[in-house]
């Protein structure tokens, strides 16, 4: 006598596709559960111009040109939201501000380095160290410091990002922020400060640089700092 094995293998077949189904809309489900989807912009609706001013301490404003930027392609556009550069002078010394600023900090998109656009201007990079500038007592900014190089001119350079809550120091620092914050479903805005000059003393150009920084930390608004330091 024939056995018809055709309503087994089927009955098989269903429970087996139902498991599968079931596996995979859970996974959709923590996936979606996990994305990133709480945004963090410090700098709000407002525009860098309106949080930093023209006079900062005993500096002021004097220029918009002549300071090194990412190249100018799609991406830097689709990296951050605002950017802002001047050359600010004391009378006696010039210092070079750039301050960029992103809202989305997703991962795929993380704001450039130094290194980046430096080098692609034709500069060459040397003697990178960890810098500190005090601000007050207890509390610091951790920067990183450079000399760029080229046609026989050294800027001496500071810079430090912030990504959401974090100062990280390093790209692979900036990274995992980025990666932690996202796990958390956070969003992260992120700025990068860089503040530079043309000075043959290291000690004099960092001197000048951080008194710099100090005095545009000052001269923002409380509410407003936590978008340049954490």
């Amino acid at each position: 006598m024939a056995v018809d094995l055709t309503s087994h293998s089927d009955s098989h077949f269903s429970r087996r596709a139902i498991l599968v189904g079931v596996v995979m809309a859970t996974a959709a489900g923590f996936a979606a559960a996990r994305k990133p989807n709480l945004p963090l912009h410090y700098l709000g609706n407002r525009k860098l111009s309106d949080v930093i001013p023209k006079q900062i301490g005993r500096w002021s404003f004097v220029a918009k040109s002549g300071v090194v930027v990412p190249p100018q392609d799609q991406l830097q556009t689709t990296l951050y939201s605002d950017l802002l550069t001047g050359i600010y002078s004391d009378g006696k010394q010039a210092v070079m501000l750039l301050v960029a600023y992103g809202a989305n900090q997703t991962g795929f998109l993380q704001v450039h380095r130094p290194e980046f656009c430096y080098t692609a201007a034709g500069f060459k990079l040397s003697n990178p160290r960890e810098h500190t500038i005090e601000l007050a007592p207890g509390a610091s900014i951790r920067a990183k410091s450079l000399d760029a190089a080229r046609d026989g001119v050294i800027e001496r350079l500071v810079y430090w990002t912030r990504i959401g809550n974090d100062m990280p120091l390093s790209w692979t620092q900036q990274k995992l922020t980025i990666a932690e914050d996202n796990l958390r479903r956070i969003i992260p805005d992120a700025t990068l400060v860089r503040v530079s000059t043309i000075v043959d003393s290291e000690q004099i150009a960092l001197t000048s640089v951080d008194d710099f920084v100090r005095s545009l930390i000052e001269a923002v608004a409380p509410p407003q700092r936590p978008i340049f330091v954490a």
